[in-house]
């Protein structure tokens, strides 16, 4: 089955290179160059409309010449198969969560250790610095692009009982990505790690598979995971950047000309999804508390003492957390 899924995407990437290179060659174009978008979240969560809006942006400044058709709701499938999908081809764009791009980029794991920027301005500095724009580059010799990064808030606990301390997590089973840092991080904390797609957490909490799991506030609030997880603790363990990926192969089939303008477009639209998420996650707060679900603010040294041992597992990323617990 494997073999034959990748030679089924290995013909649709030829026909998308035949496409793309038909439309961004010398010759004019015979229709718009088509390309596909892929996000898991809902059509009108802040990352996926973010897409939307620089898919605006590329219509407007190549007069309806490159067309980014933008699928949310998971419509072209999970975050691992559409990470594969974006590599070989059969999928232009991407946003992903940098905690499973880990897996396929090393570096980029590092955005999930765990208490690792100080707040949203530490996170940003880093993002917009030489650090992130490095780790974008790296991203080629695995067959993406990286264009820019999204807003994504910070991600907290949330299960069926309130977690206030430490040693509330015990014996816990909390859902996580696809990550190792993730299952590290929980296992630390003396909870047990069970990762599982973002889809099947409903029913994971419902039928017991897992107590809990953990994300950011528009997360909780549009997977309707409130509904039987009510308590929410804001310990904000993480800050995950989102990642706007393309396809290498996508990419290298146009021209320096387009590949400015979507790079542009990709950085362009940043400040429009960071806003879109500054608002979304206020409108998301007050939704859960107006469901009934209880806000706690555990203190959070004890937890950062817990998962120091996390840190001592990834001594190859040791340099690059160090240079980014010195930026300012």
């Amino acid at each position: 089955m494997r073999t034959s899924k990748w030679i089924v995407m290995g013909v649709l990437a030829g026909f998308l290179a035949l496409s793309v290179g038909c439309n961004s060659g010398s010759k004019p174009a015979a229709g718009p160059m088509i390309l596909k978008a892929a996000d898991i979240q809902p059509e009108d969560y802040p990352t996926t409309m973010g897409m939307k809006y620089m898919a605006k942006l590329l219509d407007q400044r190549t007069n309806g010449r490159i067309k980014m058709q933008v699928y949310g709701g998971a419509q072209l499938g999970g975050e691992k198969e559409t990470i594969e999908m974006t590599q070989a081809g059969t999928i232009a764009f991407n946003r992903i969560n940098g905690a499973p791009l880990g897996s396929f980029a090393p570096s980029m794991g590092v955005f999930s250790m765990p208490y690792l920027f100080r707040d949203s301005d530490h996170l940003w500095n880093v993002l917009q610095g030489p650090i992130g724009k490095g780790l974008l580059n790296d991203l080629s010799s695995k067959g993406l692009i990286g264009l820019a990064y999204y807003d994504s808030g910070a991600r907290s606990f949330y299960a069926r009982k309130p977690i206030k301390t430490v040693a509330d997590m015990k014996g816990l089973k909390i859902r996580v990505q696809q990550s190792k840092i993730f299952v590290d991080l929980v296992n630390a904390l003396g909870a047990s790690a069970t990762p599982m797609g973002y889809g099947e957490v409903y029913s994971g909490l419902q039928t017991g598979i897992v107590d809990g799991a953990e994300n950011n506030a528009p997360s909780l609030w549009t997977s309707k995971h409130y509904e039987i997880a009510k308590f929410y603790s804001i310990d904000e363990h993480s800050m995950v950047p989102e990642v706007l990926l393309m396809s290498k192969k996508v990419w290298d089939g146009m021209t320096p000309e387009d590949q400015k303008i979507i790079a542009q477009a990709a950085q362009d639209s940043v400040a429009e999804q960071r806003k879109l998420w500054k608002a979304f996650d206020q409108q998301s707060m007050n939704e859960l508390v107006s469901k009934g679900t209880t806000i706690l603010k555990p203190e959070k040294a004890s937890f950062q003492k817990a998962v120091q041992p996390v840190y001592a597992k990834y001594p190859e990323l040791s340099d690059l957390i160090t240079k980014i617990q010195a930026v300012k």
